[in-house]
């Protein structure tokens, strides 16, 4: 494999003292064709890294640079995790299962390789909820407790310690161009540009490289636009948007110190490091377009810029068409198929929510299918009569419904909808920190799946 001879170091797990199964995605499973593993070739597979048959003989650690809060650190890598296998789904992507938490490698610096249990239950939860509100994202697969007490500075400690496996579309970063760019290697940047032509976005294949790079690039703008659309929509905020935390295919990952907004806030920061507040929520669109300029510039290795600027002037309109669907999805509604009354809604609806201190997931849910009767009984009536929302009731209620029907699923008979605000996520804990009580977690997570179902938009 000449390109992973490039791109990545054969690495091994750590060796565990225990495995205990806690989370399985069975319906991913299913769709990657492992779904009959039983439990002791689900642990030996995905907490001892036993190779899968006719896959990766040995994990790879991927080798990539990035800027991180703007400043360029080419000493990343992947630090506590690994390339395990790739495999096909049912329509013949092909996918990546990589690993967090799974030991030291070349790339851990002064790290330990290792992942917190309430680490790895966080991720279970923002991807579930991320993928139930229709959110390109990566999944999480399978979390494995593995016995080791860790030293941390931002949990409790002494805490446990788990082994991760996330399934996506794609671990090439846009570090990963950077990488080959900073050691002006051009053999390896032309064959990581066919790869990821071949492999993730065969409509840019061009026998020209310059036009092919182009190519690639203007996919990649169209993907981050669609996904951070997405994320502005469901009131996601990432909190680190290096550019090693961007990837090529355009979905979620590798977020740390995530929230979801309770109420809308353009200042909202989620990273407690991020004094400057650099990805706060309102600032996210900025730096996905910030992020593929770094990218462009690393592609100049193959390209001129000349040719390269057309490519990212797709961002904007992917970014603003994709907030204003994922918009109307979310609310259950039809868009009008103009754009510009589409964003005009946009402007009064978050302009109301900012103003008015509105619950976020709570106002999603209670007009959705723009249904007068739910959101009159709901617990945020009172915000709705206020002369205020007028102009935002009259939009919405002239927008027509899409699935209707899904008002008659269980989900929409509660009160309230799911929502995962920081301080659930910490109640969700502390009974598995005070007694291994999981039954929070598994409540929670079964409302998500229920969310996921009704609202029709995740995969």
């Amino acid at each position: 494999m000449p390109l992973a001879a490039q791109l990545a170091d054969p690495v091994s797990a750590a060796n565990f003292p225990t495995t205990v199964l806690r989370w399985r995605n069975q319906r991913w499973a299913d769709a990657v064709g492992l779904g009959g593993l039983d439990a002791p070739a689900w642990t030996g597979h995905f907490g001892r890294f036993e190779p899968l048959p006719g896959n990766l003989p040995q994990p790879l650690a991927m080798r990539y640079h990035g800027h991180q809060f703007g400043t360029y650190n080419p000493d990343l890598g992947d630090g506590r995790g690994f390339l395990f296998a790739q495999l096909r789904d049912g329509a013949g992507r092909l996918l990546d299962l990589g690993t967090k938490g799974s030991g030291q490698t070349p790339w851990s610096r002064r790290g330990d390789g290792r992942l917190t249990l309430k680490g790895g239950v966080r991720e279970i939860l923002a991807a579930s909820y991320l993928e139930a509100l229709g959110v390109n994202t990566s999944k999480a697969f399978s979390l494995i407790e593995t016995g080791e007490s860790l030293e941390r500075n931002d949990e409790p400690s002494p805490t446990r310690g788990s082994v991760l496996v996330r399934l996506s579309h794609s671990h090439v970063r846009f570090g990963t161009f950077q990488r080959c760019a900073w050691l002006e290697d051009r053999e390896a940047m032309a064959a990581l540009v066919d790869y990821c032509v071949a492999e993730f976005h065969p409509g840019a294949d061009d026998p020209d490289m310059s036009r092919k790079a182009c190519a690639l690039l203007e996919r990649a703008a169209l993907a981050t636009g669609r996904m951070i659309g997405q994320w502005m929509a469901a009131g996601f905020v990432h909190g680190v948007m290096n550019t090693d935390n961007f990837n090529i295919t355009g979905e979620t990952f590798d977020f740390g110190p995530w929230r979801f907004l309770p109420h809308s806030d353009p200042n909202f920061t989620a990273a407690y490091f991020d004094q400057n507040g650099l990805y706060r929520f309102g600032r996210q669109p900025v730096q996905g377009g910030w992020a593929l300029q770094q990218l462009a510039s690393a592609l100049l290795l193959l390209a001129d810029a000349e040719d390269l600027a057309p490519a990212l002037t797709s961002y904007e309109p992917a970014y603003r068409e994709s907030f204003a669907a994922h918009t109307h999805a979310l609310l259950g509604l039809t868009p009008t198929g103009d754009l510009a009354s589409d964003i005009a809604f946009l402007q009064a609806f978050y302009g109301w929510m900012t103003a008015s201190g509105a619950n976020w997931p709570q106002t999603f849910f209670d007009w959705s299918c723009a249904s007068e009767a739910r959101a009159n009984a709901s617990l945020q009536a009172g915000l709705y009569a206020a002369p205020a929302f007028a102009p935002v009731r009259a939009a919405l209620l002239a927008r027509a419904p899409c699935r209707p029907e899904r008002l008659a699923l269980p989900y929409f008979q509660r009160p309230t909808p799911v929502s995962l605000l920081i301080d659930e996520v910490e109640a969700l804990w502390d009974p598995i920190a005070a007694s291994d009580d999981w039954s929070a977690f598994k409540a929670k997570t079964d409302h998500i799946e229920e969310a996921r179902t009704a609202l029709g938009l995740g995969a």
